[in-house]
């Protein structure tokens, strides 16, 4: 890569609980090059986030001095600067007018981007991490509808005017690794490829109008019992089940319009399937949005021109 001709002019840091991602972002929001891996803030030995950030993200800094901007979980209380949250509705500036900085022990200043939470009868729904996504969508003029963000806690947003005015968050991602490995649910599963009439199966069950999610769980276990489904095809009935029972508990009769889905394309599929059952279409924005949200919340704050 030429730097002189392409520019930089951000580096930006999509750090979770499992994966890191970091961007080298060009003069007009662009990625110039990018670096992925398996390394989230649960994988970092003794806490030693300093370290791993030099090892991965030095090169370019070495290259070229630029400023840095950072989101997702590695602003939480298991991470390595603890942020607050902004209230929703926020936008772009709230975010920007929220950042926290950080200097490393050379003295290098990381601004890190804080999360947001929302407030539902009294019980505290928080994200970090996603609300830098959805800003990257409203900059590709995605700034209004639902939005559902598959994973370990799925995010479902709703955006109005570039801003994130309400979400709800599920446990589906962990509920699934959970039953999938330590549960008798286990002991019957056969590895095989994706079984997409089984998931199919599993999302009519859980979308069914009266459905009642811990009873039709123990269906996992009796359905193969009884010969009606097979063990290569437990695990995706599984995983359809609870995606179905998750869109039907997102009130899917109320929404108007497209889902936009982000998120990794195996999950997205899936999602796509869920959501076509319950009678809607959907979008997908590109997977390395959160540059564009590093970017326009860095623009925000005035770290870059």
């Amino acid at each position: 890569m030429n730097l002189a001709v392409s520019k930089p002019a951000l580096i930006g840091i999509d750090w979770g609980t499992s994966s890191l991602r970091a961007f080298l972002i060009g003069a007009g929001g662009e990625v110039l090059d990018h670096i992925s891996k398996p390394l989230g803030i649960m994988q970092i030995k003794d806490g030693d986030f300093e370290r791993s950030f030099n090892d991965l993200v030095g090169p370019w800094q070495q290259a070229i001095d630029l400023p840095i901007i950072a989101s997702g979980m590695i602003t939480s209380r298991n991470g390595w600067v603890e942020t607050p949250y902004v209230s929703v509705p926020s936008g772009v500036q709230q975010l920007a007018d929220a950042l926290v900085t950080h200097k490393t022990s050379d003295g290098t200043t990381i601004t890190f981007v804080t999360g947001m939470t929302a407030d539902h009868n009294g019980v505290p729904d928080v994200m970090r991490g996603e609300e830098t996504q959805i800003i990257g969508a409203s900059g590709l003029g995605m700034s209004n509808g639902i939005f559902v963000m598959p994973g370990t806690h799925s995010k479902w947003i709703t955006v109005s005017c570039d801003q994130i005015v309400d979400y709800s968050t599920y446990m589906t991602g962990e509920v699934f690794a959970a039953l999938s490995k330590h549960t008798i649910l286990a002991t019957l599963m056969e590895y095989a490829p994706f079984k997409e009439d089984a998931f199919r199966k599993g999302c009519a069950v859980g979308l069914a109008e009266g459905s009642n999610f811990l009873h039709d769980l123990f269906g996992v276990r009796s359905l193969p019992l009884f010969g009606k489904i097979t063990g290569t095809m437990v695990k995706d009935y599984l995983s359809g089940l609870l995606i179905g029972a998750e869109v039907k508990g997102a009130d899917v009769a109320q929404i108007k319009g497209p889902v936009t889905i982000i998120g990794r394309d195996d999950l997205a599929d899936r999602y796509e399937i869920a959501l076509s059952i319950a009678g809607l279409k959907t979008n997908r924005a590109p997977d390395d949005i959160v540059a564009r949200g590093h970017f326009m919340v860095a623009q925000a704050a005035g770290l870059i021109s």
